[in-house]
């Protein structure tokens, strides 16, 4: 009886390259409405008032800094409010003293507010924050940000037009050159925002808020239902909730706001978890809406492919799994053969390399990619656990992103990771790969490598950093000295 499994390996193929097509549209869209650009208006006479919300949860490492930057936005102090958000079990208000005492000396108001319990996590303290925000507009940094005195001028002319609900700023990153880790972020988000909010937004199509950098009409907030705690990804549920109900986004890709990559794989691994079950739970939410809805059929479609986007995770994983044992099996039809043994390599990965040559601005970097690719693969754990626990609808706990900010790391990793599993899959790949040579399949090789090299890189990563933080731990406090 023939094995089964070449032919589940080839759906998971198929599906992976179709999620391949779906990035090189994405890249042709770009580039077809590439001479578009946000529209560009005038301040208005009478500014309107802003209310800038800072969502803390222990950012003491960071939260300094950013208030500082808000407090040097150029817009006149009596058309500003800050309101501190703080739901931390710390001191980070402390660190923002110095900071809160000029804002009141320029005549900016400042309104800190804490909840005794942390409700809603992000989504309830903003929503918290609304009951006595004063601004027309609303806008939201997270801890690590650090916008230019100029943001806010070069931001609200968009919202000239009365459609208009958001306008995005594009992230930028503060330590890309950190190490291979951060660059490899970098280019993901390069890819995010360069590519695909850039296509969407200049062919009319929806795309999402992304939780900081950004500033909304209050009203639009209010007509879209609020913000809303049952997912993980509040921006990403309002935003699409907001476009449901008519109101139109702007995307300032020139407009960059610079921000800090986590520093470390736990951290990185704790963001992505989060964003990966939170989409999963917007789609599991808004799949009816979004499929009756009398919006255009293209807003519909691709919003759902953008939603369901983190399926490629367990799709590559299941390529990870099977190819080592499908390697070494006799294939007989021609297409599982041509499958099996390589040009599903070029298909699956070429859109990825077209994809980040296009985010950095054409420039062909093959070692940045090539670190994306096999960080890619080293998070399919990790991404697939998160997605598979989102679509069986639990919600589970907003775990904040640990960040560094301008000291060392004061917080540690709140993520369980699975290296033992990553370094079986590295080996198991490592043996296919052994069987492939033998056996004379050349064309399924260069998956087989990128497996191997994947899985063992992050798994590297991982008790590098494990053996890091053990070693801080066990190290001896250093002495106190003597009194004199």
């Amino acid at each position: 009886m023939a094995s089964p499994l070449p032919i589940v390996y080839l759906a998971l193929v198929v599906a992976l390259c179709l999620h391949g097509l779906h990035r090189a549209v994405l890249v042709w869209t770009a580039w077809r409405f590439r001479a578009l650009s946000a529209p560009v208006g005038a301040l208005p006479a009478d500014l309107p008032l802003v209310t800038v919300q800072l969502p803390f949860y222990n950012e003491r490492d960071v939260a300094a800094r950013l208030v500082e930057a808000v407090v040097a936005l150029n817009w006149p102090p009596e058309r500003i409010q800050i309101q501190i958000l703080d739901d931390s079990t710390d001191d980070t208000v402390g660190g923002c003293e110095a900071a809160l005492r000029l804002a009141r000396q320029r005549g900016i108001s400042v309104e800190l507010l804490r909840r005794s319990q942390r409700q809603g996590y992000k989504a309830g303290a903003l929503q918290a924050g609304l009951a006595t925000a004063r601004g027309e507009l609303i806008a939201i940094f997270d801890a690590d940000f650090v916008p230019e005195p100029d943001f806010l001028r070069r931001m609200v002319p968009s919202f000239a037009d009365p459609q208009v609900g958001m306008v995005q700023a594009r992230w930028g990153h503060l330590n890309e050159g950190a190490s291979a880790l951060t660059q490899a972020q970098a280019l993901m988000l390069d890819g995010h925002f360069v590519v695909e909010h850039t296509a969407r937004f200049r062919a009319g199509l929806w795309f999402h808020f992304n939780g900081t950098a950004g500033l909304w009409r209050r009203s639009c907030v209010d007509e879209a239902g609020g913000w809303s705690a049952d997912t993980l990804t509040e921006d990403l549920d309002l935003s699409y909730r907001a476009q449901l109900a008519g109101w139109k986004f702007v995307y300032m890709v020139e407009e960059v706001v610079p921000a800090e990559l986590p520093d470390s794989l736990s951290a990185f691994c704790t963001q992505q978890a989060r964003w990966a079950r939170g989409s999963m739970q917007t789609l599991r939410k808004l799949f009816w809406p979004l499929l009756s809805s009398p919006a255009p059929l293209k807003n519909r479609i691709e919003a759902l492919l953008h939603l369901s986007a983190n399926l490629a995770w367990p799709l590559g994983l299941g390529v990870a799994l099977l190819l080592p044992a499908v390697v070494g099996l006799p294939v007989e039809h021609s297409l599982l053969r041509a499958l099996v043994d390589g040009p599903a390599f070029l298909l699956s990965t070429g859109a990825n390399v077209l994809f980040y040559t296009v985010a950095r601005g054409g420039k062909l970097d093959l070692s940045a990619i090539l670190r994306v690719l096999l960080l890619g693969v080293g998070l399919s754990v990790n991404q697939s656990r998160a997605v598979l626990v989102g679509l069986l609808g639990r919600r589970g706990a907003f775990v904040r992103t640990p960040k560094a900010g301008d000291r060392a790391r004061s917080y540690g990793p709140e993520i369980a990771r699975l290296p033992l599993v990553e370094l079986a899959l590295g080996l198991w790949n490592l043996w296919g790969l052994g069987v492939a040579v033998m056996a004379g399949r050349w064309g399924a090789v260069p998956f087989l490598v990128l497996f191997s090299a994947g899985f063992g890189w992050v798994f590297w990563l991982g008790a590098r950093e494990a053996r890091a933080s053990a070693g801080r731990l066990l190290r001896p406090a250093p002495a106190l000295g003597r009194v004199r």
